[in-house]
């Protein structure tokens, strides 16, 4: 009779485990006080079980199973599978006073982009963003992105578009934590970036997975994120572990001389800074790290005197001029280009025939 309970019984997995047992003793004939004195509790004990108001311990399925022939891991898996309902519902109870907290997140590009899935119900969609960022709840989120303390908060556009900018950050982060890198080696990432300065006149296809494979080999791990609406960032730095850094790149106004700029500012915070800052970056910053950061970049590209010869010269605001250098250099026109544009020696609008226009479509 007890093997036929066990193959017949398909179990709820929300309803007490305490109505389950009163089935069983229904089945096999057998009373309350009968089960007490086979497992040795008094009769309000068995009566407590079935009432939902005493929990089944390890201890108590072991001698269910001795008395009823049930296995004690179905009598376990039903108790910690009822405790864990009860639980959820009262994570929902709670969760249905925070969805408010979901109103400043930019959701349908987050799910447009596959970041999250689409929920109908308001509270699971709240549910969804909380395990997008790995905390319990919007307090932590707060804690995590939003207290005096936190590292973020030194970017002014972070704190101006916290969910956005930390919604891009976390992807980034996501990305960057799948990537499995080589414990970090100072000089072969140097020498990764002189092989990707080459790839600057390459197109997005052959560059981006090239530049990912070097990084990855020197211990860092790049992650290419399309821009966020909403998030006026350009790029991230961050150390993942002590031996594991990370680079994040949108593309944010889409020319490529930008992101090759930002993605060498981002490898000099790593070369140069600590392992404890975070660098977020903006077209609004003011710190002397990212000044040492920005002047690594450009020199790294071009260096110092070989730019100083080309401007003395006088002929850089000729195209032919920038052609030469850039082949000379070996590197893409655009970033002679953007250089002299932001150094004030050609307007913005002056030689962008040379600058090519990029998009991440992919994540």
């Amino acid at each position: 009779m007890t093997k036929s309970i066990r193959n017949d019984y398909k179990p709820d997995f929300v309803t007490p485990p305490g109505e389950t047992l009163q089935q069983t003793l229904d089945a096999l004939g057998m009373s309350k006080a009968e089960l007490a004195n086979r497992i040795g509790k008094t009769q309000k004990f068995v009566i407590d079980i079935i009432k939902h108001e005493a929990t089944i311990t390890p201890a108590t399925a072991m001698q269910l199973e001795k008395a009823l022939g049930i296995p004690a891991s179905f009598w376990n898996n039903r108790e910690r599978r009822f405790r864990e309902s009860l639980a959820r519902k009262a994570e929902r109870k709670k969760l249905k006073e925070q969805v408010g907290w979901l109103e400043g997140f930019p959701l349908k590009r987050m799910i447009k982009d596959g970041w999250i899935k689409r929920h109908n119900d308001k509270i699971e969609q709240l549910n969804e963003v909380l395990l997008f960022f790995a905390v319990a709840s919007p307090r932590q989120w707060e804690g995590m992105w939003l207290s005096p303390g936190a590292a973020y908060r030194r970017s002014k556009a972070f704190v101006s578009k916290p969910q956005a900018c930390s919604a891009w950050l976390r992807r980034g982060e996501l990305k960057a934590q799948g990537i499995s890198c080589s414990p970090y080696d100072r000089g072969r990432f140097r020498s990764a970036l002189t092989e990707i300065r080459g790839l600057t006149r390459s197109a997005p296809e052959h560059f981006e997975s090239r530049t990912v494979e070097l990084c990855r080999d020197s211990g860092v791990a790049v992650a290419f994120t399309p821009h966020m609406p909403g998030a006026p960032v350009n790029g991230a730095t961050r150390w993942l572990t002590p031996q594991k850094a990370m680079i994040q790149l949108s593309l944010r106004g889409k020319w490529e001389d930008i992101l090759w700029f930002t993605f060498f500012h981002e490898a000099g915070h790593i070369l140069l800074h600590g392992k404890k800052d975070i660098f977020v970056e903006t077209d609004d910053r003011e710190d002397e790290k990212e000044n040492q950061a920005d002047r690594f970049a450009a020199n790294f590209l071009i260096s110092n005197a070989v730019w100083q010869r080309f401007v003395a010269s006088g002929d850089f605001r000729a195209e032919s001029a920038v052609k030469d250098l850039a082949a000379e250099q070996k590197i893409s026109p655009a970033v002679v280009v953007g250089r002299l544009q932001h150094e004030g020696l050609i307007p913005h609008s002056h030689l962008n025939g040379l600058r090519r226009r990029f998009d991440i479509v992919s994540d």
